[in-house]
C-alpha cells in the first residue's frame, strides 16, 4: 500500500518524501539545499540575483556533500520597458529615502536582472540538475526544448487554472498551485494579477482537476498539518518558502530574522514597491510610503536596482524601515532549527495529522 511519501513526484526524482524547500532568490544557498536534500527532501537555488558564475560554483558545492536531486530555479519574466518618465519618477520617489539614509548616488535605472537567455540554457546543460524550475512562465520554445531534450526535469509555478493548462501544454513536468497566500513574488504568468489572487485551497484543488501532471502545493504552508491539508486536495507534493526562511542556512540578515520572529509585526501586503511587480511581505515604513506612487513605478526589475542600496544599507544597520521583508501569510508560525532537522518535523507531523484522521 502507498503513502504519502510514494508518489509520481518521489519516484520520478528519488525522494524520500515530496516536500520542496523553496528556490527563494536572495535567501537560499547550497548549505539549504543540500540540508533538505540530504535528508530526502527536494533543496532548491533561486539563481535570479546571482551570477551564472555563482550559480555553477553553488551546484558543484551541493555536489561535493549530497549525491541527491536538487532543483535550480531561474526567471523567464518579459523583458522590461524602459520608460524614462516613470524611471525619472522613481528616481524622484526614492531620493528622499537615499537622502535619509545618507546615500549620495541613485544607481541609473536599469534591470538588476535577466530572464533564462542562452548563456544561461549553456550553464544548466553543463551542470545538469535533476530539476529545472522557472517563474513567470516558461523561457522561449527553443531554450526550453533544449532543457526538454536533455532529460531534466521541469517545473513551473500557476496562479490560476488557465496558467496550469497552458504550462501543461508547453510540456512541463510538474506544475506548482502557488495560492494568494505565498510570499514574496507568485509566479504570475498573465496580467491582470487579481485574476490570480487565489487562495491556495480553492487553487489547487481546480488546477487538480484541471491537468494531469503532478501538482504541488504553495503558499501558506508552514507544518504538517498544511501539508496533509494540500495532500488532501489533491497535490502530490508541496513547495514550502516562509518556513525554511528561519532556518540558520538561508542568508536573510539578522533584521529580517527577527521580523519573521516578532509578533508585533501582525501583517502581510502585496507591494511592488521594492521591485516594481507584486509580491508579498510584511508591512514596513518603506511599502506604506510608496502604496501612492505604485502605478507610476516602472517595469520588473527595474525598480529593484533603484531600491538596492537602500535595502541593502538598511540591513547592515538593523533598520526594518527599507528591507524587503518577504513573508506569506502563515509566517507567525515560523521556527527556528537547521533546515535539516524542520524537514524531519515536517514528516513527522504530516504523518501525525493524517494518521489522526484514519
Amino acid at each position: 500500500m502507498k503513502t504519502w511519501k510514494q508518489n509520481r513526484l518521489t519516484e520520478r526524482l528519488g525522494l524520500d518524501v515530496p516536500i520542496i524547500q523553496a528556490p527563494m532568490a536572495g535567501a537560499t544557498t547550497p548549505q539549504m539545499a543540500v540540508a533538505v536534500s540530504g535528508r530526502g527532501g527536494l533543496g532548491s537555488l533561486g539563481c535570479l540575483l546571482q551570477s551564472l558564475d555563482k550559480t555553477r560554483n553553488d551546484c558543484e558545492a551541493i555536489r561535493t556533500q549530497t549525491n541527491r536531486a536538487f532543483n535550480i530555479n531561474f526567471s523567464a519574466h518579459e523583458p522590461p520597458v524602459l520608460d524614462e518618465d516613470r524611471n525619472q519618477a522613481a528616481r524622484a520617489k526614492v531620493a528622499p529615502f537615499y537622502k535619509e539614509l545618507g546615500i549620495d548616488e541613485i544607481p541609473a535605472a536599469e534591470a538588476s536582472s535577466e530572464p533564462f537567455n542562452e548563456n544561461a540554457l549553456a550553464t544548466v546543460l553543463e551542470i545538469r540538475p535533476a530539476v529545472i524550475s522557472f517563474h513567470y512562465g516558461l523561457p522561449s520554445n527553443d531554450l526550453f526544448s533544449a532543457i526538454k531534450e536533455a532529460g531534466l526535469f521541469t517545473i513551473s509555478s500557476a496562479t490560476t487554472v488557465k496558467e496550469a493548462l497552458m504550462l501543461e501544454e508547453r510540456g512541463v513536468d510538474a506544475v506548482v498551485a502557488q495560492g494568494f497566500e505565498a510570499a514574496g513574488h507568485r509566479g504570475t504568468i498573465e496580467e491582470p494579477y487579481e485574476d490570480g489572487w487565489i487562495g491556495t485551497m480553492a487553487l489547487v484543488p481546480q488546477i487538480v482537476d484541471s491537468v494531469s501532471i503532478p501538482v504541488i502545493a504553495a503558499g501558506g504552508i508552514m507544518d504538517g498539518r498544511g501539508i496533509a491539508a494540500a495532500l488532501a486536495l489533491g497535490a502530490e507534493g508541496v513547495q514550502m518558502g516562509t518556513a525554511f526562511l528561519s532556518c540558520p542556512e538561508s542568508s536573510i540578515p539578522p533584521v529580517y530574522r527577527s521580523a519573521l520572529l516578532d509578533q508585533n509585526y501582525i501583517k502581510t501586503e502585496l507591494s511592488s514597491a521594492f521591485s516594481g511587480r507584486p509580491a508579498r511581505a510584511i508591512e514596513n515604513r518603506f511599502t506604506k510610503e510608496m502604496r501612492d506612487s505604485e502605478p507610476d513605478f516602472p517595469d520588473f526589475p527595474i525598480l529593484n536596482t533603484l531600491t538596492g542600496p537602500l535595502r541593502k544599507l538598511s540591513a547592515e544597520a538593523g533598520n526594518p524601515d527599507f528591507v524587503a521583508l518577504w513573508a506569506g501569510q502563515g509566517y507567525g508560525m515560523s521556527r527556528v532549527m537547521p533546515a535539516g532537522d524542520l524537514l524531519d518535523t515536517l514528516v513527522e507531523e504530516t504523518d501525525e495529522t493524517l494518521n489522526g484522521l484514519c
